[in-house]
Parts: C-alpha cells; sequence; structure tokens
C-alpha cells in the first residue's frame, strides 16, 4: 500500500505507473465538455487524434476516437461533450481519453450559457447605461479589431473614410472564431487601448452562427472590453442572438457598416449643417439690425430728437415763467413786509424815549442809574441830564419834594 513507503522502502517508479494505471482502470466511463483544438485528420487512418481544451482553465487532455465515430462535423474550434474512459499509458506517465462517442454542443445549450452568463454579468451592473462611455465626435484614431483581410474589416474601413476621409486607423487583424479566437482578441483589445490617441474600439465581424460568434460571448473578452479605457463598439453583425460583448460594449452597432456610421460624422452632412447654421446666424442677425434700425428710427422720429431745441426753448419759457413769478411774488412779499416795518417804527418812534425828549423834557442820570424821585438825590450830588441834542452837567443845589 501507498502508505507502507518509507524512505527505507521506496516504490519504485514503474510500481508507481502500474499502481496508477490500475486506478484509472478502475474509473467509470464518463462524458466530458471541452473544445476541440489540433484535429488534423489522417486520411486512411483508423485512429484519429485531437486534444480536448477548458480554454477557459487553460488545460488540455489528449483524446484518441476510432474513425468512423468522429462526424464529419466535429472540426478544430468546435463546443463537444464527448463519452470516453480514461486512459493512463505507463511507460512516459501521460493521461489520456479512449472516445467512443463524440456530439457537437447545439445551439440551445450554447444560448442556455449565454443567458446564464448575462444574468451574471448583469447583476454584477457591467449593462449598466449610467456606466457606458460616450463615442467621440470625431475620434483622433480608431481602434479596429477584426478577421484577417475580412468584408467586415473593408466595410467599416471604406464606409469610414467615404464619411470622413482623413480618418485614420490602428487595426489587428486577428482571428475572431474558432479555438484560439479569444485568446488573440484580447491582447489585440488590450494593445489598442493602451494606445492614447486612439478614441474608440470597433470590434467587426460580418454576422455567423451562434457556434462561429460564441468567442464574443466568452467571459474573458467581456470582462475584458467593460475594464478598458477606451469607449468600445461592437459590429458583431448577428441580430436575432446578440452575442455578450453586444450588451457590455458601450455601443451595439447593429454591422460592421452601421459602426462606421456612429463612430465618424458625414462630412456632407457636417457641411450642410454648418452651411445651415451660418445661412441661419446670417438672417438672425439681419432681423436683429432691421429691427434695431427700426428702433432707432422711431428714435428719431420722436419730436425731443428729431427738434431737440424745443425741449430746451419750453424749458427757457419755463425758467423765464418761474423768474418772474419769483421777482413778482418777492416784491409782494418785500412791499408786504415794508408796510409792516412802517407801521413798526412808527409805534417804536411814538414809545421812544426821544420823541419825549423833543417835547423838552429830559432824562436825568447819576452815578447809581436813571433819576426816577427827588428821593433818590441828595443837595450837592453831580447828575447829568439828557436832552434832545446833548447832554448838561448839573450839581443839586436843593431837593423839594411836594408836600
Amino acid at each position: 500500500m501507498a502508505h507502507l513507503t518509507t524512505p527505507e522502502q521506496p516504490w519504485p517508479l514503474r510500481l508507481l505507473s502500474e499502481k496508477i494505471g490500475e486506478y484509472i482502470a478502475k474509473m467509470s466511463r464518463l462524458w466530458v465538455e471541452g473544445e476541440v483544438i489540433q484535429l488534423k485528420r489522417r486520411a486512411g487512418s483508423r485512429i484519429q487524434f485531437f486534444t480536448l481544451a477548458d480554454l477557459e482553465e487553460k488545460m488540455t487532455i489528449s483524446c484518441k476516437i476510432w474513425s468512423h465515430n468522429l462526424p464529419p462535423t466535429i472540426g478544430e474550434g468546435s463546443r463537444v461533450i464527448v463519452a470516453a474512459k480514461p486512459d493512463f499509458w505507463t511507460g512516459n506517465g501521460s493521461l489520456s481519453l479512449q472516445v467512443d462517442e463524440i456530439r457537437a454542443v447545439g445551439v440551445g445549450d450554447l444560448l442556455a450559457r449565454m443567458e446564464q452568463l448575462k444574468n451574471k454579468l448583469a447583476a454584477e451592473g457591467l449593462f449598466d447605461p449610467a456606466k457606458k462611455k460616450p463615442l467621440p465626435f470625431l475620434p483622433r484614431k480608431i481602434g479596429l479589431i477584426c478577421g484577417r483581410n475580412t468584408q467586415a474589416m473593408h466595410d467599416v474601413v471604406n464606409n469610414v473614410h467615404r464619411r470622413w476621409a482623413a480618418a485614420t486607423f490602428e487595426i489587428r487583424q486577428v482571428q475572431v472564431q474558432g479555438s484560439g479566437a479569444v485568446e488573440a482578441m484580447i491582447p489585440a483589445l488590450a494593445e489598442l487601448d493602451a494606445i492614447e490617441d486612439v478614441d474608440v474600439i470597433i470590434l467587426a465581424r460580418g454576422g455567423g452562427s451562434v457556434e462561429d460568434l460564441f468567442p464574443f460571448s466568452d467571459e474573458r473578452l467581456v470582462r475584458a472590453a467593460y475594464a478598458t479605457r477606451t469607449p468600445i463598439v461592437s459590429a458583431i453583425g448577428h441580430e436575432p442572438d446578440s452575442p455578450v460583448l453586444d450588451f457590455v460594449a458601450d455601443f451595439r452597432a447593429s454591422t460592421p457598416t452601421d459602426a462606421a456610421k456612429n463612430v465618424v460624422p458625414d462630412v456632407g452632412e457636417e457641411k450642410l449643417a454648418l452651411s445651415t447654421t451660418l445661412r441661419r446666424g446670417r438672417i438672425a442677425v439681419d432681423n436683429v439690425l432691421h429691427r434695431a434700425q427700426s428702433e432707432l428710427e422711431t428714435l428719431r422720429a420722436r419730436p425731443v430728437m428729431a427738434h431737440p431745441e424745443l425741449m430746451i426753448d419750453n424749458r427757457a419759457e419755463d425758467l423765464r415763467g418761474l423768474h418772474d413769478w419769483s421777482a413778482s411774488h418777492i416784491r409782494r412779499i418785500l412791499d408786504a413786509n415794508a408796510s409792516s416795518l412802517a407801521g413798526d417804527l412808527g409805534r417804536l418812534r411814538t414809545l421812544s424815549p426821544l420823541s419825549t425828549l423833543k417835547r423838552g423834557y429830559a432824562v436825568i442820570r447819576t452815578e447809581e442809574g436813571l433819576v426816577g424821585s427827588v428821593a433818590e438825590v441828595a443837595a450837592g450830588s453831580a447828575a447829568r441830564a439828557t436832552l434832545r441834542d446833548g447832554d448838561l452837567d448839573l450839581r443839586i443845589e436843593h431837593v423839594h419834594t411836594k408836600g
């Protein structure tokens, strides 16, 4: 038994190979799915050899089958299901499959897988319209991934140049069908995405069967397209059953020709639109100028603009009227105030002591002030008498009181 081996008692390699062969020989016949690669039919040979691959996991295994059990429709790139029994050759320690039945994977199976992948990627948000990158109006350079010298390439290039003759391309002609197509397209996609002036990348193919287009539903290619910084245009040209790439692409074109129509503008249409815009602009400017001219003429026709001196004359007349009115008003006020002043002056003159003095009276003052009574002076004191035309210095000789 294997667990009884020790450094002192190891198995010979021959024994290990025999034990592995015995173990594998006990395995039952089973069904295995994969993609056929490296199938070269040998005419007249009873046995055909091919390699079955799982390209997603990068695993392969050699297979052999009786020639009469290998359908002519099976070829390289075919996805198949095989009924086989594992076989271990002890001579070189290689494992292979002895195939006794092989079936091509049906379209229904492929569509079911595509639908499962769509659901998976949609749940992850890879189809979210908000995450799609807008196409540039006029790309500096167009990246194109297509088959070698295919009609799809000519359709894209010719239609782009027909619409915009100055457009330039970065073209990668790679395998787009069968085994190895995904492995060829992913590096081409990464290479174009790394070129700074490539502003859009088109993956083009001129239609085909579901089996032919299955590489464009490969999860690895779809995720690589989603991860690019450059907008992706899917131009696979298969309407009934869209490849998964159509859903993750930033723009889906129905055909390569349709892709060309959407990645560059039509120079004729742009010239026509520019001419139309210029014409409309001129008309709009003319209308603005015409309205402005009409408004200016209307303003100039108004009296204030046609005869501006009238406004000055009117204001001068108003000013003269105001001047005359103010002069008259001031004279009336002065006359009224003069009459009032004359009356007040007459009354003041009547009440003034000078009027009394003119009638012969005098005002006597001493050093203490006005003398209003004989009791306020004494004999021998000095006083001053003020008359209407001067003063008299007096000395009081006698004081006479009325008894």
